[in-house]
């Protein structure tokens, strides 16, 4: 296991990075990272492997007066993956889940417009996908991610965190052609609890970020 907690983001990506050796200098290969912690953690990939970085969104559905608790979440390319045993428990009305999802994709396309600017989406079909973020507590967010790129025809999906839940490292193994972790602690409590800056950048940082980088494969 690896000493914890990280001092920041940026060291977290350079521990996975070490992770992703057998990666490094593919042609095929393209990182996407959840922003915005994933932005960081996921540039120290991309720099390490000289791969390609770009953005892959994805917004959380939270619960109608429990905005904190997911009861789903949406990515691009239209995807929506639900909590049944969530939606079931607090006996959400389909027009609810609605509501929110209409406002959370009004977020996604402001971030994708934010971020990415003029450049085209990354053309993943045939690619090895590594998919970064900070950290997973119950992955929700990053199963919608998944599901999404699924869709778009990548050869391979490679899941890779510094840290996450042990129940959601092996969830993980099942739904991801390859699962990386740095280190799965128990108890978990939360992502960031394992940083010791877990500040989240502004967004002209992260797109400063996403701006240095190797372009990525247009569609």
């Amino acid at each position: 296991m690896e000493d914890l907690p990280f001092r920041d983001r940026t060291q977290a990506g350079q521990e996975l990075s070490k992770k992703l050796a057998s990666y490094q200098g593919r042609t095929d290969v393209i990182v996407l990272a959840l922003p915005r912690g994933g932005v960081p953690v996921a540039y120290e990939v991309a720099k390490t492997l000289r791969a390609p970085l770009d953005v892959f969104l994805v917004r959380k559905l939270g619960a109608p007066g429990q905005e904190e608790l997911a009861m789903g979440a949406i990515a691009m390319g239209g995807v929506r993956v639900l909590n049944e045993d969530v939606v079931r428990l607090l006996n959400i009305e389909p027009r609810d889940i609605e509501a929110v999802a209409a406002k959370e994709e009004r977020e996604l396309a402001r971030r994708d417009k934010l971020y990415r600017g003029a450049r085209p989406r990354p053309n993943v079909k045939g690619c090895t996908v590594i998919l970064v973020d900070d950290g997973l507590a119950t992955g929700a967010t990053m199963r919608a991610a998944v599901a999404a790129l699924r869709r778009q025809g990548p050869k391979r999906i490679v899941v890779a965190v510094p840290v996450a839940a042990a129940q959601t490292c092996r969830e993980f193994v099942g739904i991801a052609d390859e699962f990386v972790c740095c280190c799965a602690p128990e108890p978990f409590y939360s992502v960031g609890f394992w940083y010791d800056d877990f500040s989240q950048a502004p967004d002209h940082a992260i797109r400063e970020l996403l701006d240095r980088t190797v372009p990525s494969p247009a569609s």
